[in-house]
């Protein structure tokens, strides 16, 4: 589970933002869209399912989103450089102060990992780690289990503390740790099972799905799991019955190159036809419904687009809720319809449907969902930028919105900004057309 996520001097980000996703204790609104824990020190705190980012283009929401990923590449990666002079390739500081000396892009996470919260921290440039540490609750009182810095000095490390408590120390694994190599990933890979659950949380806990016009979303997981027969494809295909598709059944299907293609394909190569004419692979189809009763399946490709990106979504979606990870969406919106989006979001804080406590942070430009009947108002965070390019992110409870006030109206007006600001439009005319309107009454004057 994730409590909070920092950056600093990433990309867009130049001071530190902070993602906290602790639900407000004044908030009684939407308890199930709230996880409550017992951990300890942290007795009965209420923890969000998820939040909603909104922000104008290129405000900072995608890369809020971006840095957790940038964060979760170099754990999972780290442990395999080999060159201690190679760069590290997720670091990419902010750009717009190009006369200034360089300082680490730094994160920071706080998250639960198999019932122990733990806060992992790491600031680095490109050349070296200058930072990492990893604290442990496994109790009310914290536990520094190491600290690594670099000190320019001496060009050395100074790990800290020398006897930690609840970790033991290995000062060969230490000096082994190469400069731009994560500690965390380097101990796991040498087999340190006490970091095991750091690590895997960060591998196999959180997920990103992009389902942006620039993202893939493959129907691979929601075809194999069609493909099993069992409860989980009969869960499918109730959610495909019930979005308004016409959809009355799904399966999966053998397909072959179709011959006009496969004779086009094989032109300049006729030795690959026998080859490519026995290739098979499994191809979703939908069965539609008829206005005599009857079930009709349709070719997938003349399906819209909107339902292949829905039947592509629907086995992630019900395999994150079924397995309580962390999810990362990007503009969570696209190709389907807003209702749609909603009916997502209410399967994800349900407890029935999503027991094991799933999160979902997602971007969108979509505001409808500012519904409070949807979202809780600590669940919804937004990003803007100043006129030097610095982005900052922050959350709709800053602005202390009334009681039955309209947040979609409060919104697309500006009073939260996180909306373009266009006055003159888009070319600049609007204001030119005012000018010379006044000029022209001035003269008849």
């Amino acid at each position: 589970m994730l409590l909070q996520f920092s950056v600093s001097n990433y990309r867009c980000f130049r001071e530190r933002q902070t993602l906290n996703l602790a639900a407000s204790g004044q908030d009684k609104t939407l308890l199930d869209n709230c996880i409550t824990t017992d951990l300890p020190g942290l007795s009965g705190k209420r923890w969000l399912k998820g939040a909603a980012l909104y922000g104008a283009n290129a405000s900072g929401k995608t890369t809020v989103l971006e840095a957790l990923k940038k964060l979760k590449e170099m754990v999972r990666t780290s442990a395999g450089i080999t060159d201690p002079k190679k760069p590290i390739s997720q670091i990419e500081s902010f750009a717009l102060c190009p006369n200034q000396p360089e300082s680490p892009t730094a994160f920071s996470v706080a998250f639960v990992a198999e019932g122990v919260r733990y806060e992992y921290r790491v600031a680095a440039t490109r050349e070296r780690i200058w930072h990492e540490s990893l604290r442990a609750f496994p109790k009310r009182v914290e536990q520094l289990w190491f600290s690594r810095d670099w000190i320019a000095a001496s060009g050395l490390y100074r790990w800290t503390p020398e006897r930690p408590t609840g970790f033991q120390r290995d000062l060969q694994l230490e000096g082994y740790t190469l400069s731009n190599m994560l500690f965390l990933s380097k101990a796991v890979a040498s087999n340190r099972p006490d970091l095991s659950p750091v690590f895997n949380w960060f591998t196999e806990q959180i997920h990103f799905l992009d389902l942006s016009v620039r993202g893939r979303l493959a129907d691979g997981l929601t075809l194999n799991k069609l493909a099993e027969q069992g409860p989980f494809s009969d869960r499918i295909v109730d959610l495909l019955r019930h979005a308004d598709l016409g959809v009355a059944n799904a399966r999966t299907v053998e397909t072959r190159y179709p011959p006009e293609e496969l004779q086009e394909m094989t032109r300049l190569a006729p030795n690959l036809q026998n080859i490519l004419w026995n290739e098979k692979w499994s191809s979703p189809e939908l069965a539609h419904r008829c206005a005599d009763g009857m079930e009709l399946p349709l070719p997938w490709e003349s399906e819209s687009a909107g339902t292949r990106r829905l039947f592509g979504l629907v086995g992630p979606w019900l395999d994150i809720m079924a397995k309580g990870y962390t999810v990362c969406v990007d503009e969570l919106e696209t190709s389907m319809h807003p209702l749609m989006t909603r009916e997502l979001l209410r399967l994800f804080f349900s407890n029935q449907e999503n027991p094991h406590g799933a999160q979902i942070l997602f971007t969108t430009h979509n505001p409808i969902l500012l519904d409070s009947t949807l979202l809780r108002r600590d669940q919804i965070w937004f990003t803007d930028k100043t006129d030097d390019g610095e982005a900052h992110l922050y959350p709709l409870t800053d602005y202390s919105p009334r009681k039955g006030e309209s947040l979609v109206r409060g919104y697309l007006s500006g009073r939260y900004g996180a909306v373009p600001f266009v006055p003159a439009g888009l070319l600049g005319t609007f204001k030119a057309r005012e000018t010379v309107g006044k000029t022209e009454s001035d003269a008849h004057e």
